[in-house]
């Protein structure tokens, strides 16, 4: 299970269930963290063609009538990151997206927005289940931020993801409850 924060960390922020108005929101907080996290990682083009793909205002409300879940972390009225989690199954749900504004990152701000989604998924299925997600094999921050929270490696793999461009990821997977 993740590291609990105490009781001063986790009362600097808030973190609020998003909706559909939010879109814009999630596309201006992701312009801002995602070609800095893959800056090193992702070619220009990718990492464009990524952005174009999954934050336009419309992919995103689209997410959410599928069923995506998206959450909005902010800290002292200031929106600082997003989660977006999906049930993929029964005993299944699958992390796709938690992004922290790189201002904020090491503050506890992304355990914060885990543990939520943990505590969110729990709530509307109390059984066991597994998390799952997936992370770019050279995002070395990502990946050990995964780990203290818990998670291990299942599997790599190379995902195709159109226009030509693959994710070398990582499948990372944590069992939560009993």
């Amino acid at each position: 299970m993740p590291r609990k924060l105490n009781a001063n960390e986790a009362s600097m922020f808030t973190v609020r269930k998003a909706t559909k108005e939010d879109a814009e929101l999630i596309l201006t907080l992701a312009l801002q963290v995602f070609p800095q996290t893959y800056r090193e990682i992702l070619s220009p083009e990718q990492s464009a063609y990524m952005m174009s793909y999954m934050y336009t205002p419309t992919k995103t409300r689209q997410a959410i009538d599928e069923g995506y879940v998206y959450f909005i972390l902010s800290k002292d009225g200031q929106d600082c990151g997003y989660l977006s989690i999906i049930q993929e199954n029964k005993d299944l749900f699958v992390l796709r997206k938690i992004y922290i504004l790189p201002d904020f990152q090491g503050a506890g701000a992304g355990t914060f927005l885990f543990e939520t989604g943990i505590e969110y998924m729990q709530q509307i299925h109390p059984e066991p289940f597994v998390l799952e997600l997936k992370v770019h094999r050279d995002n070395e921050g990502a990946i050990a931020f995964y780990q203290k929270m818990g998670m291990t490696i299942d599997y790599a793999g190379d995902f195709p993801i159109g226009n030509g461009f693959i994710m070398k990821d990582y499948v990372m997977r944590i069992k939560v409850g009993r």
